[in-house]
């Protein structure tokens, strides 16, 4: 994707780099210059919380409707930042590694970056990216949370309870 220069920041003055989202004629997008006050404060919300300057494309779509884009980062926010078992880092992990699963490029970078911002390496970013869970950029105990957690993604019915042991084994609670 490419990027665009944007005035909008979190407070408003500095110019940020924003990716340009990618034209749709199913889906209209908010333009974060001519977006209502509202928005702007949900996009300068987005951007404190998640430490991104740049607004992904799924938050301009979102923005069509502020109420379903406030819940949207509600979500987020409750579901990354809030009390878990996982730690942010873990999460990223699980996320960046399960979106590449999905074949949803724009959810594997967004988690990536993310990720890097939480203490991910350049090369387990990529090795994740890549769908490589090598076992000298992770500890046995993120394979095992990885592998289950793609085993629960890829086909849940037959999850069984030696897998969710395997995953235990290695610290890991239910």
């Amino acid at each position: 994707m490419s990027s665009v220069i944007s005035s909008e920041s979190a407070n408003h003055e500095q110019p940020v780099r924003q990716r340009a989202a990618p034209s749709s004629t199913n889906l209209p997008l908010v333009d974060a210059l001519t977006a209502s006050e509202e928005v702007r404060t949900l996009f300068a919300r987005y951007r404190e919380r998640f430490g991104r300057t740049d607004l992904p494309g799924i938050l301009l779509c979102f923005a069509t409707n502020s109420a379903l884009l406030k819940s949207m980062l509600e979500l987020a926010e409750n579901f990354l930042f809030g009390e878990s078992l996982l730690d942010r880092r873990h999460k990223e992990m699980i996320a960046t590694y399960l979106s590449r699963q999905n074949a949803c490029s724009y959810c594997a970078d967004s988690h990536a970056v993310l990720l890097a911002s939480q203490g991910g390496s350049p090369e387990m970013v990529c090795a994740l990216l890549d769908g490589d869970l090598n076992p000298e950029l992770f500890t046995s105990a993120e394979l095992a949370l990885l592998q289950f957690a793609e085993r629960v993604n890829a086909n849940l019915p037959p999850v069984t309870r030696a897998d969710v042991e395997a995953a235990m084994r290695e610290g890991w609670t239910e």
